[in-house]
């Protein structure tokens, strides 16, 4: 009887929430954020963020959008039709010369990825090797002087050797014969292509042969029209994934093939595994000195008239750092 008046008691006593009103989650924020090329493992923190929820752990709802042109991701960032847009160091500096309102506010890649590829048992073993060789580039203006300072590290100008345009098409170009070298190969990627087509190659590693080092990966913003907040959230959340990715390299690989079928190749599992130590480990830290020293490097090889404030080029954002 005591147990049946108990029970009574905590049910008369109890509230009834029938009609109370469901609590609904509040709504994330829309951020766009335009990536530099297709999906590939150099974007691998986005992804990871993006899959595992760290985006919706800060109330973000990101859009990743790969470009219909690579030229278009920092347009529309400094347009204000993306809120960021991934990019390149090297191209900011020029791009900020020409009066586009970009700064650059993260870092994705902290160190260079371009590489001088030639054949790993061609007849270019050393830079010297390449005097009287026909070099391909895809991209003129920041190739050309990244393979000059190059060239200069063994004594020789650009007019010891030819250049060759192949747009794209890096490794075709040199496994065919067309040319001896390329300029503009990712060491993570074309590298690897090669090794999986059985023509292996070698890198010639650019900031050990008189290049700054720089950052390859950055993303950009206007700075007169992005949400600072934002910003900040969606660093510290593509800081949380880099660390998961460090630490699981290959949970985190799973995580990144498992998003489409195209990622899931042996390819992308060799670049994802080349790639891991290159991600910015604090993608909000701004290393000044190191965008001085580039900038200082595209005055000197004539690509822009004068040096600027690295606060002309980089910030970090407030509550960021």
């Amino acid at each position: 009887m005591k147990h049946a008046l108990c029970l009574a008691f905590m049910m008369a006593a109890t509230p009834v929430f029938a009609d109370a009103p469901e609590r609904t989650k509040p709504a994330n924020d829309k951020m766009t954020l335009v990536l530099d090329w297709f999906i590939n493992p150099d974007h691998g923190p986005v992804i990871v963020a993006d899959e595992l929820g760290y985006f919706d752990d800060v109330g973000l709802d990101v859009n990743i959008v790969p470009p219909a042109d690579p030229a278009d991701p920092p347009k529309m960032a400094a347009a204000g039709k993306a809120d960021l847009a991934v990019s390149y160091q090297p191209q900011l500096h020029l791009q900020v010369a020409e009066g586009m309102p970009l700064k650059r506010v993260g870092t994705l890649i902290a160190t260079p990825l371009n590489c001088l590829l030639v054949l790993k048992d061609g007849p270019v073993q050393s830079i010297a090797d390449l005097r009287g060789k026909k070099i391909g580039y895809s991209v003129a203006g920041t190739e050309e002087a990244l393979l000059s300072a190059i060239l200069a590290s063994a004594d020789m100008t650009m007019g010891d050797v030819e250049l060759v345009g192949v747009n794209w098409s890096l490794s075709p170009a040199l496994m065919s014969g067309q040319v001896d070298a390329t300029i503009g190969a990712y060491r993570n990627f074309e590298l690897n292509q090669m090794k999986l087509e059985d023509v292996p190659g070698r890198c010639f590693y650019i900031e050990e042969h008189g290049v700054p080092a720089y950052d390859e990966l950055i993303y950009v913003a206007n700075p007169d029209t992005m949400d600072p907040d934002k910003v900040t959230r969606f660093l510290a959340a593509t800081e949380r994934a880099t660390q998961y990715i460090v630490n699981h390299p290959e949970d985190s690989w799973d995580v990144f093939r498992a998003t489409s079928p195209e990622l899931d190749d042996e390819l992308n599992h060799m670049a994802w595994a080349d790639t891991v130590a290159r991600f910015a480990l604090r993608p909000a830290a701004l290393d000044t000195a190191r965008y001085a020293r580039f900038d200082a490097f595209l005055q000197k090889a004539g690509l822009i008239e004068a040096t600027r404030d690295v606060s002309d080029l980089a910030v970090v954002v407030e509550g960021a750092q």
